[in-house]
């Protein structure tokens, strides 16, 4: 059965995944180290880990695979994630696959050497908007129904 895990501490789009999750009925889990509160809705469970670096990434890790959809701007924990068979998306909607999280992996070190060799160094994305909450519901959206075709 698909289900929708959602890497929860800092994703900007909870309430958008609920509302797909719920439309198509799929059952979505929030992973988190707490602070959040139980979701209302039947089809959203709340999954606390152990505090600690990286747990809910190790639980997410541990329970996805072929069929499941993972949301998640951590690399490391996405890397994982396509490795086990899930699909994989950023908070903006775009997909991550086997052929491009090589080289996005590659660069976020590149780019952890450059901050650590120039303290001074500014990095930082864009600012998170309309568009990119507007491109991951759709992202999200064709993901869990080519799950639900796919039958799983």
């Amino acid at each position: 059965m698909t289900t929708l895990y959602i890497d929860a501490d800092a994703c900007p789009v909870k309430a958008e995944a609920e509302r797909v999750a719920t439309r198509l009925h799929v059952p979505m889990v929030l992973v988190c180290n707490g602070g959040l509160r139980m979701p209302a809705n039947p089809l959203v469970s709340l999954k606390i880990v152990a505090e600690g670096p990286d747990e809910a990434d190790k639980w997410i890790a541990d329970q996805c695979g072929p069929g499941d959809v993972v949301v998640t701007g951590d690399l490391p924990l996405a890397d994982r994630c396509l490795k086990a068979g899930a699909q994989v998306l950023r908070h903006d909607g775009e997909a991550l696959t086997l052929a491009n999280i090589g080289p996005r992996l590659a660069t976020r070190d590149l780019m952890a050497d450059i901050r650590a060799a120039d303290p001074f160094h500014q990095g930082g994305g864009a600012a998170f908007g309309k568009a990119d909450r507007a491109r991951f519901l759709q992202s999200l959206d064709r993901a869990l129904t080519a799950a639900l075709r796919a039958g799983h």
